[in-house]
């Protein structure tokens, strides 16, 4: 059985949220789905409600983030782990999943940590995870998912139906201002090539919101 991975952006939190909801009735597993919003407005909403402290151990690369959305009962949904974390090259930005763990290099280690490190070692290739990291740093909140062959289809369509941007045409909006195709936060020392090798996006399996990756 194939494994894959399914990524999504939203140019706000709260249709992201209202997918995650929609992706667990479904029957997903909220071990398999992750969410990163940089949405300026959830961010401050959640920092107000909850004063929750930010986590800022990314800055050394050995980070907690394990502790973000992944310790949650057998009842709790992904949204009720919620956490903020400090992102090198990013700064503030509320996550929740298995994507989340590895931000702040808990799981991906210091010379991968950051956005791009995480993003490869999910299944992303290079340029993609640019692009996603670009949409991030921009305010975008990044919707991720394990899939296999057998809910694949059913995850790409309720990621498809919720506000979902079209990335391939933002990414053209953001190069005819100047945007190089390399992701504009001050990340040091990560590579992405190494962690890319055998991954691939399929086109025939995603949309064109929605975009999948086979590992």
């Amino acid at each position: 059985m194939n494994s894959r991975t399914v990524a999504a952006v939203f140019d706000n939190y709260s249709d992201a949220a209202t997918a995650v909801g929609r992706l667990e009735s479904a029957g997903v597993s909220h071990q398999d789905i992750s969410i990163v919003s940089n949405d300026a407005a959830e961010r401050d909403r959640y920092s107000t409600t909850t004063g929750s402290p930010v986590h800022d151990d990314a800055k050394t690369g050995a980070g907690t983030g394990a502790t973000v959305g992944t310790t949650l009962g057998a009842g709790a949904g992904l949204l009720a782990g919620l956490g903020m974390l400090a992102i090198p090259g990013l700064g503030p930005v509320v996550a929740a999943g298995w994507l989340a763990s590895t931000l702040v290099g808990a799981a991906a280690g210091a010379a991968t940590g950051g956005i791009l490190g995480s993003l490869a070692g999910a299944g992303v290739d290079e340029a993609d995870a640019h692009t996603y990291a670009e949409a991030v740093h921009r305010g975008g909140t990044l919707v991720t998912v394990r899939a296999n062959d057998a809910n694949h289809a059913q995850i790409v369509d309720i990621l498809d139906d919720e506000g979902t941007i079209d990335l391939s045409q933002r990414e053209s909006t953001w190069r005819s201002e100047g945007w190089n195709g390399r992701y504009t936060g001050a990340e040091s020392a990560v590579t992405t090539a190494s962690t890319s090798a055998g991954v691939r996006r399929d086109a025939t399996l995603g949309s064109t919101r929605v975009r999948s990756y086979t590992v």
